[in-house]
This record gives structure tokens, C-alpha cells and sequence, in this order.
């Protein structure tokens, strides 16, 4: 059986799993197993299509080794989660114990996939109770740079100070790294890039600046804005050097042409941006020996006469966790996990799905507070357009600038698919039920493993014919067949008479070419435009307007970027650039 073992950050244990002993058959020994090996597999993220296996050896007494094979798992979460999962459950001889937060379904497969095979062996999953875990001990060290938060920014931050000379640690409150970053599916904005010219695209980073200010509805930041436009090109180059090129360039909404740099495969199947960059980011972490520590929650940020100069946080296992440091960088997300608080700022979004990581729940704010941080912008919470209502599954907006149409509930388009993420939004709340269905077709799904991905996990539906996609949506076909037919003459003549959609020379398809993927979305919480105040220096801005020294910030914790909206791509533009700024400061 193959062995995966996924990519993770120093600090966290990745089992070298023993290998399996041959299957035997003798009696059971005194704690109910008969030794051998016993293997098994449940549905994790992939479902039935690629489950979780598992492959367990017990001696007379206990449970000697585990390995698996989890091949439809992103790798960044799921199989990161599932080295950790190995390692508890031998530590605690019991499947009766905590998952990984954020990796629900992975967990639940794989210890449903080990009781069985502690059942195959003779014993009771109900009666393994776990055995005492070792209380940790406290924690007090000193680092050049701490980072708080292992995601994108977090691990941009930490790895461009190290590349500076400087002994960094990394503090996580999950148990895996990526946090939302592992989430974003489409790719990167990014401005007059190698890529483009060598693609024959015109850009500027003054047309970047002024699309995302236009975005944004002119209430970003505009220095914030014309930092990360004018770095954006640069930030490709960085990600080229540690082996992680966006080499495919595409358009998202809100976007004047074609700027979002996404992954490809070897066959030049575009990949999903966030697994990609994470395994890359932790891959380097891992090479330059960063250290870090996960499933600590950092509550508060130690101040001396006016200065930051480390963090507190609180270990798994209640452990005090101290690091002294000279400079401090805080990149722990926002809180679109985090209800109470999004309808403390917006509370019309009550009830609303959430795309995000379960530990974004804005942990930042409080600590931040503490010392006299200001913020910005804490109401400008972005609903995204196509999100799948039963879990938070995010469809790409990428799909759309591709060539994806959005289709109601009578059988008909209703608006231009690539404009900005809050009309879009606005469109679907108004059709019929409040959803539509978005639609691709076979070309499309040939190009990209995104969308493949989507059909593995159950989230879209093959349709072979127009005939059976109407029945999947409930519309008169011969409607659904016009709208198909419609938009199809429209790509031919590169002219959207309906809703004046443009850039056809971006699109992979003109949805001619059945079978048909469909499903269905509507409006959820997806990022927080607003956070704490930094200036271009990614410093943090106290409430008095001054910095407040050593202490830096980046990502989706901040504030003024994006404005009132935040355009497709420009995460992941947001949590390089302002990354590496933040990591270059914090190594002056």
C-alpha cells in the first residue's frame, strides 16, 4: 500500500509510518485483538470516487502502526491533518478523541476506517477509551521575527525573513497550515508580468490600480493599492524562485484584461491556486527549517514601553507558550467564521453560509484592541456570488471568466457573469429562490482539474445531453436550449447583446460541446475587506494614527486594500506582496 505523507511545517510531526507486518491469526491477546495487519477505507473529501484506506497492524495489546492512502484529500488539509491523526490515535490507542479542525471529513473517514479494522481485529472501538496524554510543558523562547498565522501572508512573511538572515517562529491555531489561503481556488492578479508579455497581454500596473480602486468603489486605501499593484509583478518573480509558477493567465471580474496568473499541471490543466501555493510556501518553510508551533491560539501580544516584543499563546494541551522577539508580524485572517461577529458589523448577513476555514474567527481583533490598534473598514464584508449552500464549497470565479454562465431558475442568463463579485451577488438574490445554476460544458472540464475536482466531491452533476441537464434544474428545455444556443451565436460574434459580457478572447469555451457540468449556487460570506489599519510599510497604525514600532501585519487581517469589494485574484496579489513586505521590514 502506498504511503502519503503530506507536506507540513517544522514543529508538527510527520509519522515515517512503520510498515505493516504480515497478517496473522492467532488467539487474541489480553486486550481483545488477534495480531496481524487489518485494512479498510471510508468516504473522506472525495467520497466514494478516491476514499480514504487505511492499513492497521495491532500486536495482542495495541495498535502498532497505521498507514494510508488518501488520494482524493487536498493535500494541504486533509492530508496534512492525517500524519497528526496517526499519531494520536497510537498515542491514545483509541479512535475516541479530537479530529483536526478543519479537516472534518477527513477525520471522520479515517477513524471510521480504523474502527473498522479494530473491529476486524477482535476488539471494541466503544471501549478503547484514551489512554492520558503527557501534559506539555510551557514554552518560553526568543526569535528574531514571530509570525501569527501559517497561511499565505503568514508563510510569504516568514520565509522573506528568513531569506534575510533572520531566526523566525511561525504560531498557528489550527493543526495544519494554508488557513483561508488553501481555500482559493482561482489565481493572482498581477500586472505587466513576464507571463503576460510572453502571452502578448497589454497591462499596466496603473490599469491594476485603477481597477481595483473602481472595484473597491474608491474607499480602498490608495497608497495600500498602488503598493500592490506596483509589487505584483515582482511578487511572481518571488514565487518563480521558490518553484511555484502561475504560468496560465486568465481574467476574472472586475478586471479590464486578462491579469489572474493561475497553476497548471504537466498537461497544462489549470490547478487550484490556494492548494498549490500552500504546498509550495510549506515546502520552503520546511527547507529553510523555520520553526513553528500549531494548535496554539496567540490571545495577546507582549509591549514594552510602546513596542511590541513577542506573543503570548495557549498550546493545545493549556500550556503557556512565550516567544520574545524583536519584531512581530500578525497575519491570522479575518472572521467569516465567525457569526456573532459578522452580525456585529453586518447584520443583514445573519443566516448566511460561510466560505472560510473554521478557525478564521477573527481571534486578532481582541489582542489588537488591547494595545491600541485601529482599524478599518470592519463592515465591508464580501458576499461571493457562487457558493454551494449545503457546505460553503466555493465554485471559482475563474469558471466564470472562462467562459461559465449563470442560469436561473426559468432556464435563462440574467447578467453579465464577470462584473464584480457584488452585483453578481445582487443578481442571483433577485432571481427566483435566490440561486441559479452555473454551467459548464466538456471543453471547459477538459482544461481545467479545478473543475474536475468539483465533480469528485459530488459538488457538480454530469449532464449528457441539454434535454437531461433542463430535468436536473427543473426548466422547460426548450428555453435552456434557446439560452445555450444564444450565448453560443454570442461567443461566434464576440457581441453579448443581452448583458454586454465582453473579454470572449478569454473564454475556453463557447458551451457547445456536451456533456454538461452543472451546480447549483447562491450568495455566501466570503472575506472581510476590513481589519486592522497599515500603512505601505505594513506597519500597524494605532488609533492615534502612529506606528506602532515592531509590529507589522498582512493579509486578510488588515484593512484598505480592498475597499467595499474585493475583486477575484486580489487575495492572493494581497498575501504575496504584502507578505514579503511585511518580512522585509521585520528584518531591518
Amino acid at each position: 500500500m502506498k504511503k502519503i505523507i503530506a507536506t507540513v511545517l517544522s514543529g508538527m510531526l510527520a509519522l515515517s509510518l512503520a510498515a505493516c507486518a504480515g497478517s496473522g491469526t492467532p488467539a487474541a491477546g489480553s486486550a481483545g485483538f488477534t495480531p496481524g495487519t487489518y485494512e479498510a477505507q471510508a468516504d473522506g473529501f472525495a467520497g466514494s470516487e478516491k476514499p480514504v484506506q487505511v492499513k492497521v497492524t495491532f500486536s495482542e495489546d495495541e495498535i502498532t502502526a497505521i498507514e494510508y492512502v488518501a488520494e482524493g484529500e487536498t493535500p494541504t488539509v486533509g492530508g496534512a491533518a492525517l500524519p497528526q491523526l496517526v499519531e494520536k490515535t497510537i498515542a491514545a490507542q483509541s479512535t475516541k478523541i479530537d479530529g483536526v479542525t478543519g479537516a472534518t471529513k477527513t477525520s471522520t473517514a479515517f477513524f471510521t476506517a480504523v474502527n473498522d479494522t479494530i473491529k476486524q481485529a477482535g476488539g471494541d472501538p466503544e471501549k478503547l477509551e484514551p489512554k492520558e496524554a503527557t501534559k506539555a510543558e510551557d514554552i518560553e523562547e526568543t526569535y528574531d521575527v514571530v509570525v501569527v498565522g501559517a497561511g499565505g501572508a503568514g508563510m510569504t512573511a516568514a520565509i522573506t525573513a528568513a531569506q534575510n538572515g533572520k531566526k523566525v517562529m511561525i504560531i498557528e491555531k489550527a493543526a495544519v497550515a494554508g488557513g483561508n489561503s488553501s481555500y482559493a481556488t482561482g489565481g493572482m492578479n498581477a500586472a505587466a508580468t513576464h507571463y503576460q508579455a510572453e502571452q502578448g497581454i497589454e497591462d499596466s500596473a496603473d490599469l491594476f490600480y485603477q481597477d481595483t480602486m473602481a472595484g473597491g468603489h474608491d474607499i480602498n486605501n490608495p497608497d495600500l493599492v498602488r503598493t500592490l499593484a506596483e509589487n505584483s509583478s515582482a511578487a511572481i518573480d518571488w514565487l518563480d524562485s521558490i518553484g511555484a509558477p502561475l504560468s496560465n493567465v486568465g481574467q476574472a471580474g472586475g478586471a479590464s484584461t486578462k491579469r489572474q496568473h493561475r497553476p497548471v499541471d504537466d498537461e497544462g490543466k489549470i490547478l487550484s491556486v490556494g492548494t498549490f501555493l500552500v504546498a509550495h510556501l510549506s515546502d520552503t518553510v520546511n527547507e529553510m527549517g523555520i520553526d513553528a508551533i500549531f494548535s496554539a491560539r496567540v490571545d495577546r501580544i507582549l509591549v514594552e514601553e510602546g513596542r511590541a516584543v513577542g506573543v503570548h499563546a495557549v498550546g493545545a494541551d493549556g500550556n503557556n507558550i512565550i516567544i520574545h522577539a524583536d519584531k512581530v508580524i500578525i497575519t491570522t485572517g479575518g472572521f467569516g467564521s465567525n457569526p456573532d461577529m459578522i452580525v456585529k458589523y453586518r447584520p443583514d448577513l445573519e443566516g448566511y453560509v460561510s466560505t472560510n476555514a473554521p478557525t478564521i474567527t477573527g481571534d486578532a481583533i481582541p489582542f489588537l484592541t488591547e494595545i491600541g490598534a485601529d482599524f478599518v473598514d470592519l463592515e465591508q464584508i464580501q458576499i461571493h456570488p457562487t457558493v454551494v449552500q449545503a457546505d460553503g464549497s466555493l465554485i471559482s470565479e475563474s469558471l466564470r471568466g472562462d467562459g461559465a454562465i449563470l442560469i436561473n431558475a426559468e432556464g435563462k442568463r440574467f447578467c453579465n457573469e464577470i462584473l464584480t463579485r457584488d452585483v453578481v451577488s445582487g443578481h442571483v438574490n433577485e432571481q427566483t429562490g435566490s440561486y441559479a445554476w452555473l454551467i459548464v460544458d466538456q471543453q471547459m472540464f477538459d482544461a481545467s482539474n479545478v473543475i474536475a475536482k468539483y465533480l469528485d466531491r459530488g459538488l457538480m452533476t454530469k449532464c449528457e445531453t441539454v434535454e437531461d441537464l433542463a430535468k436536473l434544474m427543473e426548466v422547460d428545455p426548450a428555453t435552456l436550449q434557446e439560452t445555450l444556443s444564444t450565448w453560443t451565436a454570442a461567443c461566434e460574434a464576440q457581441n453579448d447583446e443581452e448583458f454586454g459580457r465582453e473579454a470572449f478572447d478569454a473564454l475556453l469555451s463557447d458551451l457547445s460541446h456536451a456533456p454538461y457540468y452543472a451546480v447549483k449556487i447562491a450568495p455566501g460570506i466570503h472575506h472581510c475587506m476590513g481589519g486592522v489599519r497599515i500603512n505601505t510599510n505594513a506597519e500597524v497604525i494605532d488609533v492615534d494614527g502612529n506606528v506602532i514600532p515592531n509590529l507589522y501585519a498582512a493579509g486578510e487581517v488588515t484593512g484598505g486594500v480592498h475597499g467595499g469589494n474585493r475583486l477575484g485574484g486580489n487575495a492572493v496579489a494581497d498575501f504575496v506582496v504584502f507578505g514579503r513586505i511585511a518580512g522585509e521590514n521585520a528584518s531591518k
